[in-house]
């Protein structure tokens, strides 16, 4: 961790925890948590010299009421996000690939539902696999060939056929900010004014003197010309100009390749806040909102079926709703990931409850992906001390969630990663995966291309497999529930009063399916806690409660009139961080 003031270091505990000041795949003096920010950014100068820019500015659409997402596969999906770099090595280089990751597909899911030796996640999320200048891929150099270190296009091809054979979906980041810097178009950019390439990137002949949301330079001094390019995240990743209608075609080129070429399911789309700039506004544009719309319209012409979540670092319900109804599919929202593990490190459940109420009320339909942590942030274990209990009782919270719920490679078996020093920053956080005790961590038979966690030899997957009372199964359990019982994979969410802190608790319905879950956060067993409600879609009458997880069934439930419960007692006892679901039935 870098060292910083005090302020400052609160500050950046708060938007790690609360997934806000981070984006992925930039380098350590481009990311907002490993750099202090100025207290003072220069100011602006009197006269602000003017970006080249083409084209107008994107019109603004007329309001469109909200509306549900066709059915789909990812009605029932929990998705598993894979660093292919560190996911599992095939020919003992030290680096992941795609070979490997073909080669764990059954543990991700076998295939065989009734069996539930595997995780059940039915989609993945790749990050990065196009050809990069950097290990993690976000500074792209070719978007149309697989990463060298990782295979091919005909290996990815394979991936995909395999995968869909076990019911597997796979999404691949997009990365349409911007290029790296060694890209070819921006090399000719640079060297060569006349180029049509040239309007593919954002100059200023002089410095327009601000800085970045973060403090950040964002303005970078050519090397080749008397002149300023815009890269947001840093001088090797200069952002593309989607005011040019080019780069727009040029992004829909490259989606349609991946979907109908390629095979890929869908797309992650990083740091889509920031597509299209206004000066020193530079999140959340109306231009940007048009673009995605747009965008979206595309994809329903060319790829109909390809899903879309995006990236919006700091999204709450209130900053995604401009992001709704006819853009994106879904969006990641990164508060509620915060909320569920300070729940978990504080044993108080009240105000991740109420979070959740308010997504589920401020966002249309579910169109949503809650998460823990991802590869830009603290793993959780840090985050909970490396505390089991409460990994296990935020697994819980999370995948009894509505929308799409998204987990980080490793985090089924409590892998620690934390930000390290520049100018390793991320690289701790995406560490190998910890498949066996044996040296390397069962990851490659060569030498890691990074160091493994300390901890590798006692929390790995080969240890837990077996374990029945381990986070892993554990893991295998929830998400099998959700991706096969409607109520937890599409049912609403109604948030239930509870008279202890330490407890939170919300019905879910879907159809004719209503799944109670109730979680103790606390770290001592609450007794006789009560759960009320005013309303509700239940009708009245007499409930029992089949456990979904746990092998205790809960007390009889009475509902009264408008669906409303009173000093309800599901269990006498909970025990300390532990989450139960129980089916109502009439």
């Amino acid at each position: 961790m870098v060292r910083a003031s005090s302020t400052h270091m609160i500050v950046l505990v708060a938007c790690v925890l609360l997934g806000g000041c981070v984006r992925g795949g930039q380098q350590a003096t481009s990311n907002p948590t490993s750099a202090v920010v100025p207290t003072a950014p220069p100011a602006a100068p009197a006269a602000v010299p003017q970006p080249t820019l083409v084209a107008s500015p994107l019109p603004a659409a007329a309001a469109i009421e909200p509306f549900p997402l066709q059915a789909g596969w990812w009605d029932t999906a929990v998705c598993y996000e894979v660093f292919v770099r560190s996911f599992y090595d095939s020919d003992g280089d030290g680096i992941g690939d795609l070979n490997g990751l073909i080669e764990k597909l059954d543990y991700i899911n076998d295939g065989n539902p009734a069996a539930q030796q595997d995780l059940g996640a039915n989609c993945i999320w790749l990050m990065p696999i196009m050809e990069a200048k950097s290990y993690h891929g976000y500074d792209t150099l070719d978007y149309y060939s697989v990463e060298q270190d990782y295979g091919s296009n005909d290996d990815f091809k394979r991936l995909i056929d395999e995968a869909h054979k076990r019911g597997i979906k796979v999404m691949i980041d997009l990365v349409l900010n911007h290029t790296s810097s060694d890209h070819p178009w921006f090399q000719e950019a640079l060297r060569d004014p006349a180029s049509p390439y040239r309007e593919y990137f954002i100059w200023s002949p002089q410095d327009p003197g601000y800085r970045g949301p973060w403090g950040a330079v964002a303005w970078h001094k050519s090397p080749a010309a008397a002149e300023y390019f815009y890269g947001l995240f840093w001088d090797g990743m200069p952002d593309l100009n989607y005011r040019n209608p080019a780069v727009t075609a040029e992004a829909q080129k490259i989606s349609s390749f991946w979907r109908n070429e390629m095979g890929a399911d869908g797309f992650r789309l990083d740091a889509i806040k920031h597509l299209i700039e206004d000066g020193t506004k530079q999140e959340h544009t109306p231009e940007t909102l048009a673009w995605l719309r747009g965008y979206r319209a595309f994809l329903d012409r060319a790829a109909p079926g390809t899903f879309t979540v995006g990236e919006i670092f700091d999204a709450t319900p209130t900053i995604l709703q401009p992001y709704y109804p006819d853009q994106l599919d879904s969006y990641f929202v990164f508060d509620l990931g915060g909320r569920i593990i300070a729940a978990a490190a504080q044993s108080n459940g009240r105000p991740f409850a109420s979070a959740a109420q308010r997504v589920e009320d401020g966002i249309p339909f579910q169109r949503y992906a809650p998460f823990l942590t991802n590869h830009d942030q603290n793993r959780a274990m840090n985050f909970l001390g490396g505390d089991v209990s409460k990994a296990k009782i935020a697994a819980t919270a999370l995948l009894t969630l509505p929308g799409m719920p998204f987990v980080y490679y490793g985090e089924e078996i409590g892998m620690l990663g934390e930000k390290g020093s520049p100018p390793k920053v991320d690289e701790p956080l995406r560490t190998p995966m910890q498949w066996s005790a044996e040296a390397g961590g069962g990851f490659s038979g060569g030498q890691p291309w990074q160091a493994l966690q300390p901890n590798y030899s006692e929390v790995n997957v080969a240890a837990q497999a077996s374990d029945a009372d381990s986070l892993l199964n554990l893991y295998r359990k929830l998400i099998h529930l959700h991706t096969t019982t409607p109520a937890l994979a599409q049912g609403s969410l109604t948030r239930l009063e509870s008279s202890e802190n330490a407890v939170a608790a919300y019905l879910r319905q879907h159809g004719d399916q209503a799944v109670l879950v109730v979680l103790n956060f606390g770290k001592e067993q609450v007794d006789g806690a009560t759960l009320d409600l005013e309303a509700s879609a239940l009708a009245p009458g007499a409930y029992e409660l089949a456990p979904l997880l746990g092998d205790q069934p809960g007390a009889q439930l009475a509902v009264g009139m408008g669906g409303s419960v009173s000093g309800y007692t599901p269990l006498p006892e909970l025990a300390p961080r532990t989450g139960y679901i129980f089916e109502l039935r009439p």
